[in-house]
């Protein structure tokens, strides 16, 4: 958990923040809009988050354990000063009495019970729109009914053909890449752009992530052998054999794993902070990131599979240092079976809010020709 400054002493420290008036007014709240952050002495930041009303602590994804909130004297103005490390771009939520809020404040959502929050020298993340957190995301309209015999139950996949279709780009993980961040406005934009190359997006739900995204799951044989079937008879213009597989966290060791066992299938990968850690006993360990580094991936990569084929787009953030070392081995013993690789770290922690510019560019360099 990072320390919590005491900046906060008297009314003319939240000027310091650019918030004028007595703090709890009227006034003062028509005019707040927070998070703000001001330049740390360390390089970083530290940055100032406010909730009006009642006690509640910040819950921050995937990168610091909550953080409570102080009450401004006998007001109703709660607030927190948080240092903030350099271009760190976060989800956080309000958590009291066991619920989840966004942040009324800020005008960055996720979803309708979370917010971003960017340090100034965040890098611009072009293409992704501002979604306020009561906003409804815009779903694609081609939606398929996926009744699939080898994983079981039955679930619904969304398809959009950004740009006119092209390229199958499966997105996993696809509910939070439809319901939490914009991705088909986002592709939409880089399509138009000439950034990404005419692509058909296929957003794939997850119902079990830890069961589905391990090795030997089956979710691959049913891609392969039912899902991608059904996107062809639904006519929408899509190119199937040119397959994209993109994927975060366990999605990314899911999507190279694919790539490892189906090469005939899945020839492209962009993978964001793959969770090659794994093995099977590592979920059941006090430290599951404690193990040998890369995990169950890199002994199989180890035995030199024939990589020839694969393309694959490796990012890790600069936020999540104990995802480095296996993700690193993983990155190198894959170039090394004869892969195309590209390696890159993101201004991220283990959160989408980060990964979003990464997911984009990575799509488009799989599917060029240079190296």
């Amino acid at each position: 958990m990072p320390p919590v400054t005491e900046r906060i002493r008297t009314e003319d420290d939240f000027a310091a923040f650019g918030l004028h008036g007595a703090p709890g007014t009227d006034a003062f709240w028509a005019a707040a809009r927070t998070p703000v952050s001001v330049p740390a002495g360390d390089g970083g930041w530290v940055t100032l988050f406010l909730r009006r009303g009642s006690p509640a602590s910040i819950g921050f994804e995937s990168w610091s354990e909550p953080v409570p909130l102080r009450r401004w004297r006998d007001t109703d103005c709660w607030y927190a000063e948080v240092p903030v490390p350099a271009r760190l771009r976060v989800t956080y939520q309000f958590l009291a009495d066991g619920t989840a809020y966004a942040d009324p404040l800020n005008p960055a959502g996720a979803g309708p019970d979370r917010s971003v929050a960017s340090a100034p020298d965040a890098p611009a993340q072009p293409h992704w729109p501002l979604v306020g957190a009561d906003d409804v995301l815009p779903l694609p309209g081609t939606r398929l009914r996926w009744n699939s015999e080898r994983l079981g139950g039955r679930r619904t996949v969304r398809v959009h053909p950004a740009g006119g279709g092209g390229p199958v780009v499966l997105l996993l993980d696809g509910d939070d890449w439809l319901y939490l961040h914009p991705a088909m406005a986002a592709f939409d934009s880089a399509v138009a752009v000439g950034e990404i190359p005419p692509v058909t997006l296929l957003f794939l739900p997850a119902r079990d992530r830890a069961a589905e995204f391990r090795a030997g799951s089956g979710l691959w044989e049913a891609v392969r052998d039912e899902l991608l079937p059904l996107v062809t008879e639904s006519g929408v213009s899509a190119d199937p054999d040119r397959l994209v597989v993109a994927g975060q966290s366990l999605g990314g060791l899911s999507a190279l794993n694919a790539a490892l066992e189906f090469p005939e299938l899945v020839s492209r990968v962009a993978c964001q902070s793959g969770s090659f850690w794994w093995t099977p006993a590592a979920r059941d360990l006090a430290d599951p990131l404690g193990g040998a580094p890369g995990g169950s991936v890199a002994a199989r990569l180890r035995a030199r599979p024939d990589l020839t084929g694969l393309r694959v787009a490796f990012d890790v953030g600069e936020h999540e240092p104990r995802m480095l070392p296996h993700c690193e081995l993983v990155e190198s013993l894959t170039a090394e079976a004869g892969a195309t690789v590209r390696v890159s770290r993101s201004a991220s922690g283990h959160d989408r809010a980060g990964w979003r510019h990464a997911l984009l560019r990575d799509v488009a360099w799989v599917l060029g020709e240079s190296s």
